[in-house]
Formats: C-alpha cells, structure tokens, sequence
C-alpha cells in the first residue's frame, strides 16, 4: 500500500443558516472547545469551527438542514462523570447507554439536534 491514513483532522456537522452564536454557546460556552479563526474564503459561508487538542469541529451553515440522528461523532472524555453534573447544571440533557462493553457513555444532540456520542473507557 502506498497511502495510509494518519487522523481525524475533523468532523463537520451541520447547522440551520445562522445559527452560530448558538454553537458557540454550546460548543465553547458548555462544553469547552476553543473557537479557532476559519479561512477568510471559507468565513463566506457561515458555521463556525471549534478545537480541542488536535481535533476540530467544523459547524457549517446549511440552507436545507436536518440534523443527524443517528450518525455521530464520537468523543473520549475523562471523568465523564463530572462531565454528567456539568451538563445538568448547563440544563442540557443527555442520555446514558450501557451497551457498549468497557465504555460509560452518553449521548447528547447539538442546539440543532445532531446527536454526540461522549464515551470514558473504564477498566
């Protein structure tokens, strides 16, 4: 093989036109991501990006949206259990899920309803 693939560099996720101060009260008001600068060509088009160590949400700016119910990204936490209390006192509600082996997980959806997978791997 003479390609391989290295890492998520991003996830996109869509967003109703206009909708960017509510992703950045989500994303970097509860749960933390830093707001980096998009490219002066791509700011044209809305949405707005966010960061944690190396990986980055892309919110983008979609006329026609519907948000993704079952397709998701998927986060490691540590302590998701302060995570849990944190999103409680932000009055955003979550979903625990036992069914993956090994993971305490729970699912929350984006201001536009797209789902987010939050995941600690316990031993």
């Amino acid at each position: 093989m003479t390609y391989k693939f290295k890492a998520i560099d991003h996830v996109q996720l869509a967003a109703p036109k206009g909708t960017e101060d509510q992703a950045r009260k989500f994303f970097s008001g509860i749960l933390g991501f830093e707001e980096i600068e998009k490219p002066a060509e791509l700011k044209k088009r809305g949405g707005a990006w966010f960061q944690f160590g190396s990986c980055q949400i892309h919110v983008g700016a979609e006329a026609d949206f519907v948000p993704a119910k079952k397709a998701h990204p998927a986060f490691e936490v540590e302590n998701i259990e302060e995570l849990k209390k944190h999103l409680s006192g932000s009055g955003v509600d979550y979903l625990e899920d036992d069914k993956l082996p090994g993971a305490n997980r729970i699912y929350v959806s984006d201001p536009f309803g797209n789902r987010i997978e939050l995941l600690e791997w316990v031993s």
